[in-house]
């Protein structure tokens, strides 16, 4: 098989990533820095593995970014593929810290709960008690607002976001700093994962067996995934199968 140089485009603001700015993301095969390189666990398979890699690391990094102690209570703003994790995650680090979860969509909600969440609710809803640290994984600005409100005095918002949409940034504008920000409060974004950050991932996952919610689907069907995660419809992570699509056909 040819070796074919990979094209590189101008990243969009800093960030560099394969598929996107440089060609190969949906590469049969590719040649690898052996130092970023990660042993799966033989416990993990590999479709179980997918969503570790960035929305299991990347949750870990912010969980370690709330700078949370055991017992503090947690807040998870928006419940898809990085923060089901994230919940999985505080069970087994803070088994003592109390889990409330923020999203638009009931069904997420109510899976939220199955998954160990003390509470959840809508995005604007009062939780029972304020969270010391509140982690953000949507790609809109109003929760921000929201999580600032129900953050506790000297509390920080960690937002688990590469970019975000621009459809309610004037709601920015809104913010109420005695309400929203006074008493200390900090806001920490996420830039990316580091190889430690997968690697203590995936032995946590390994030890505590973690289990992501996955949903496989054929790679013809990738139009569908990125339209059921921009309307909140889907449980956990989609994975693209690419090696067998009659095997995601059958899962989905």
């Amino acid at each position: 098989m040819p070796l074919v140089r990979a094209r590189r485009r101008e990243p969009v603001s800093g960030f560099c990533a394969t598929g996107r700015d440089i060609d190969g993301g949906y590469a049969e095969f590719m040649c690898v820095d052996a130092r970023f390189l990660h042993l799966l666990p033989d416990s993990l398979a590999s479709h179980q593995a997918a969503p570790m890699l960035c929305a299991g690391a990347i949750g870990l990094r912010s969980l370690r970014l709330a700078g949370l102690d055991d017992g503090q209570p947690l807040g998870l703003t928006g419940f898809g593929a990085s923060n089901h994790l994230v919940l999985a995650l505080a069970r087994a680090l803070l088994p003592n810290s109390p889990v409330m979860v923020w999203a638009r969509n009931p069904d997420q909600r109510a899976h939220a709960l199955e998954g160990g969440a003390r509470w959840a609710g809508d995005t604007p809803d009062e939780p029972p008690r304020a969270p010391d640290a509140i982690i953000d994984t949507t790609p809109v600005w109003t929760p921000v607002l929201a999580a600032l409100e129900h953050l506790a005095p000297g509390g920080r918002l960690v937002i688990n976001a590469i970019s975000k949409e621009t459809g309610d940034r004037d709601r920015l504008a809104e913010l109420d700093y005695p309400r929203q920000l006074w008493r200390e409060k900090e806001i920490k974004s996420v830039a990316n994962v580091t190889r430690r950050d997968i690697a203590d991932f995936l032995k946590v996952a390994a030890r505590e067996q973690l289990e992501p919610v996955v949903r496989r689907l054929p790679l013809e069907r990738a139009n569908e995934a990125l339209r059921r995660i921009r309307h909140g419809d889907v449980h956990g992570a989609f994975v693209l199968d690419v090696a067998d699509g009659q095997a995601a056909r059958d899962i989905d």
